[in-house]
């Protein structure tokens, strides 16, 4: 058997399921978001993709800043639910008994719930099609201790953070290896 071809798309999965909360004293609101990663790591700068008819779209877009909440398994409920609902309507901290925590330099709140918390200020938006991307610098980054080992590593195996692909989510592993144990001498 071979491979077939399938017409363009997106299709680079898993991916991580992401809560981004935005705002500011006027207002704030929650929006999930999968397409979301890491662009560079001097300066730290990640990025967030999103339709202009978003809710959230015109805060972010407003305020120039915002912050990626990495969900779990006890956040995959409000992490779909604050992907299908609009902030116009509801106010989606409230509705999922979701807390939000003053942020250590934004002023976009946190989401306590999340094991991390990735401030972020906007340094360009890029027009796209269907999405325009934020890129942002990181500027703080905010872990819940009770993640942490022993030696203040984060522990992910602990923390049960959730991917999502092609429409459905998932749990995340066990770990089979890390960064240069192919090439490790014994």
């Amino acid at each position: 058997m071979g491979k077939i071809t399938w017409k363009a798309g997106t299709f680079v999965y898993p991916i991580p399921a992401v809560l981004i909360s935005c705002g500011d004293e006027k207002e704030k609101n929650i929006l999930t978001v999968a397409w979301t990663g890491t662009i560079c790591t001097d300066p730290a700068m990640a990025y967030i993709s999103i339709r202009k008819e978003r809710y959230s779209y015109n805060i972010i877009n407003r305020t120039k800043e915002f912050c990626i909440n990495l969900t779990n398994e006890e956040l995959a409920f409000a992490t779909d639910f604050c992907g299908v609902k609009s902030g116009k309507n509801i106010d989606k901290f409230k509705e999922m008994k979701l807390t939000p925590q003053k942020a250590s330099i934004i002023k976009a709140p946190m989401i306590k719930e999340s094991p991390v918390s990735i401030e972020c200020i906007v340094k360009e938006v890029k027009e796209l099609g269907s999405h325009d991307m934020f890129i942002a610098e990181v500027v703080a980054i905010n872990i819940d201790e009770k993640y942490l080992d022993e030696n203040g590593k984060f522990d992910m195996e602990k923390c049960k953070l959730i991917a999502y692909s092609h429409g459905e989510y998932f749990k995340l592993g066990e770990k089979i290896g890390k960064f240069g144990y192919s090439v490790k001498k014994n």
